[in-house]
């Protein structure tokens, strides 16, 4: 796990303390008034000001994903990563950290970098070419006859960085919130065999979305959809997410494999020493977290059909290639899948009320080749075809949820992740009210 220095930014309830006392309170009591176990109201899926308020309160306050070390293997490789009015340059350093600066030109404000990924030495704003240090520091402006003009005084803003198992999460609140190192603790474990320091980008899929981001959150967030799925069907449970109990008589049998499934491969998870365990503290941690090892239908090794792996090349330290997939929700904004052979990234990046930019990675062992240890094709075609399933099922809810009939319905009881997912959203919140 790596830190970088950061410097304080954003103010705790800016938004808030410049709202008229009414909307405020308008607002305040929508949240007190949210009714448990039901959908949110219209106005947090549609309303502009409840989306500047939840990126004041959540994407301003709370580490978010934003890529992973494949995307930064050398110095001097950055990505661009924006969230509503935000736009942030993660930058590997000739010193192997990850930094983390708005990319705002503390000149006339143009952004500095404009590629979504590269590599640079300094950074160089197009605008009227004031350069900057891979740390931020301005180190050329042309000024002619300005002889008071100080450098050091217009450095980028920083913000705040974490590399955990290969993951870069970047906060830009003042204070991150510090239970995040006990949420790393869990998940670096389960992660770490799969080894990302080496690994390459097989594939990265943008997609927009026309919903609110915490559509596509609630979504990812219970399969109760997953008929709507064929293809992650051949190798997802379509039982996931259900109990004893709750299993309908057309999956009783598909109940029982994946029991059978899940007893052999936590049995091969402790023959190699791997945790496999569900932790589950989605609302009742800070940095809320689900992570387990779970059973794939067929041969169990990844993606794909018949459940056989993708790429012929294991992925760090594993021994076998029958591992099913290591399942990972971080709140607010990401999601993940370690297999043996490959990974796959999620992250949501909201672009206003009604948009959400939807960011997939597949990454493979960084020495396989395309067309020698994987098809590029049927490496990514299962989720490839799931995301604009679940692009569609996303924008359906959003269109209800602008129209005047819209009124909150009720979750399922398989749906108690996307009631844990919207139990953290509101107290975030609130605590930012507060």
């Amino acid at each position: 796990m790596t830190t970088s220095v950061n410097a304080p930014l954003s103010a705790r309830g800016k938004l808030a303390s410049a709202m008229p006392a009414e909307q405020l309170a308008e607002i305040t009591e929508l949240f007190a008034l949210r009714r448990t176990g039901y959908s949110l109201d219209a106005p947090f899926y549609t309303d502009p000001t409840i989306f500047k308020l939840d990126m004041e309160a959540i994407f301003g306050q709370h580490w978010i994903f934003a890529g992973s070390v494949a995307e930064l293997p050398e110095p001097g490789d950055y990505i661009t990563v924006d969230y509503g009015p935000y736009s942030l340059i993660v930058l590997r350093t000739d010193e192997g950290d990850v930094n983390v600066l708005h990319n705002v030109c503390r000149h006339r404000g143009a952004r500095v970098l404009t590629e979504a990924a590269g590599s640079t030495g300094n950074l160089v704003c197009g605008y009227h070419s004031w350069t900057y240090s891979p740390e931020g520091n301005l180190i050329h402006a042309s000024a002619p006859g300005e002889a008071k003009f100080d450098k050091n005084c217009f450095a980028l803003k920083r913000a705040h960085s974490r590399e955990v198992a290969g993951l870069i999460f970047v906060c830009i609140a003042d204070v991150p919130p510090a239970d995040f190192d006990e949420t790393a603790k869990i998940f670096e474990p389960y992660l770490a065999p799969h080894d990302l320091s080496k690994t390459k980008i097989a594939y990265q899929q943008n997609i927009i979305e026309e919903g609110n981001w915490k559509l596509v959150m609630e979504n990812n967030r219970e399969c109760y959809h997953c008929d709507g799925h064929p293809e992650l069907a051949c190798s997802l449970f379509p039982t996931w997410g259900l109990t004893e109990g709750l299993i309908p008589a057309h999956l009783e049998e598909v109940w029982d494999r994946n029991k059978e499934a899940q007893s052999s491969l936590e049995e091969r998870c402790r023959r190699y020493g791997l945790p496999y365990e569900v932790v589950e503290e989605l609302d009742t941690r800070i940095a809320g977290i689900r992570i387990s090892r779970e059973s794939l239908d067929g041969e169990g090794e990844s993606f794909s059909a018949d459940g056989r792996r993708l790429s012929k090349k294991l992925l760090g330290d594993l021994r076998d290639f029958r591992l099913g997939r290591c399942s990972m929700h971080l709140q607010p904004n990401s999601w993940f899948h370690f297999l043996g052979d490959h990974v796959i990234t999620f992250g949501v990046f909201p672009i206003n009320e009604h948009q959400s930019l939807v960011r997939t990675t597949w990454l493979v062992a960084d020495d396989a080749e395309e067309g020698v240890d994987y098809d590029l094709e049927k490496l990514t075609y299962t989720w490839k075809q799931t995301n604009l399933q679940d692009k569609a099922f996303v924008e359906l809810c959003q269109q209800g949820a602008a129209s005047p009939a819209y009124e909150p319905g009720p979750y399922m009881k398989s749906e108690y992740q996307v009631e844990a997912f919207i139990n953290w959203y509101v107290q975030r919140v609130q605590e930012h009210l507060a």
